[in-house]
């Protein structure tokens, strides 16, 4: 399966902007009738993939590579295939292989590169769009033959394989349980975690909601409980119960009530949480956005890291460098990425800052 298969990543531009969504798509002819057909999707960050306007396979995350048969979807004579991308922060690009055999045993290919058009969102104008790398280019890999963990799931599937217990290697003494295995079609891809007072785990969708973790006690046999906390906040690339509350970091889910930034949900003691209190903006997204929180050492504030796709909070009060006149020395003349990623981006790109519990003074720390 696709082992002649020669695609190319491409977007609308080889520079796409935060949070950027286009639809791409190629028409193509079948001649004859279809014996099978698969496809194979991987977006930067994420597509959902049509055929003759028939949603067929999602890719939620570049890190998956999605796969679906897709031979009911196609007919004799001319198709379309459409795929709507989305970009959260930083590069991005969409790679996709049709491979169809037809009855007299023809193949055809139908992959992005050269001849695909797009169009931005929201948008009926479609234009050229741009090839960025050859498939194995650029910062993704070998995605064609990525399998079991990076492979994705077609519409509709929501199963998936926790990492063997007997596979985890730990110091002596220490024993390994599986808990839970998040259905990723349900609840997404969890990226952040804190721990609460009565020993609960509190976990954070990279692009959803936050869910509270209750283990059976150790030692004892029992069932994992799941729940999901209400709230407009989510999308936290980090969390943190501190001071009696869940600070969240915002990250990738955006709407009217909840900016990118930091959050507080004060704890009302009966497993609630109150309303969410917006302490402070922060402006960037994606894997190169804002991020984890720590408890700092003596327990009276935060600590929180930003990637290189992050300025520098409003109204920084206090730095241990200089504010202004970021120092940019090269020996050599300065070489930007080839493949455009960080381009542009002056120091200070990436960042760590302390605040008090009420986000009143940030200081930049490092």
């Amino acid at each position: 399966m696709f082992a002649t298969a020669a695609p190319q990543w491409i977007w609308s531009s080889k520079h796409a902007g935060p949070n950027e969504k286009a639809t791409f798509r190629k028409s193509f002819t079948v001649a004859g009738e279809v014996k099978t057909a698969k496809i194979i999707l991987v977006c930067d960050n994420g597509a959902t993939a049509f055929l003759n306007g028939k949603q067929v396979v999602e890719n939620p995350d570049w890190m998956e590579t999605s796969r679906a048969d897709v031979k009911t979807s196609l007919k004799t004579g001319e198709n379309e295939l459409r795929i709507n991308g989305r970009n959260h922060g930083g590069g991005a690009a969409l790679l996709a292989v049709l491979e169809i055999e037809t009855a007299d045993g023809k193949k055809t290919l139908v992959e992005t590169g050269e001849g695909w058009e797009f169009a931005p969102d929201k948008s009926d104008s479609f234009k050229p769009a741009t090839v960025v790398a050859k498939h194995g280019e650029g910062p993704w890999g070998e995605v064609l033959t990525r399998t079991g963990k990076g492979s994705g799931k077609s519409v509709g599937n929501a199963s998936g394989t926790a990492t063997p217990v007997e596979d985890i290697v730990v110091l002596p003494g220490f024993i390994v349980e599986l808990l839970y295995t998040v259905p990723k079609a349900d609840q997404g891809s969890w990226v952040s975690m804190t721990v609460d007072p009565k020993g609960r785990l509190i976990c954070g969708d990279q692009y959803g909601g936050i869910y509270r973790v209750t283990p059976s006690p150790l030692g004892k046999e029992g069932k994992t409980s799941i729940e999901q906390i209400p709230s407009d906040i989510g999308g936290a690339h980090g969390l943190l119960y501190a001071n009696n509350a869940l600070y969240v970091m915002n990250n990738e889910k955006a709407n009217a009530n909840c900016k990118p930034g930091l959050w507080r949900m004060k704890d009302t003691g009966d497993g609630q949480f109150a309303t969410a209190e917006y302490l402070r903006a922060m402006h960037g997204g994606g894997e190169h956005g804002p991020h984890s929180m720590q408890l700092s050492p003596d327990g009276k504030g935060i600590y929180f890291n930003c990637g290189n796709h992050t300025i520098l909070p409003d109204n920084l009060e206090i730095s241990r460098g200089l504010k202004d006149g970021w120092g940019e020395d090269h020996i050599l003349p300065r070489m930007w990425d080839a493949n455009g990623h960080a381009r542009g981006i002056w120091a200070p790109g990436g960042y760590i800052c302390k605040t008090d519990f009420d986000a009143k003074k940030v200081e930049l720390f490092a």
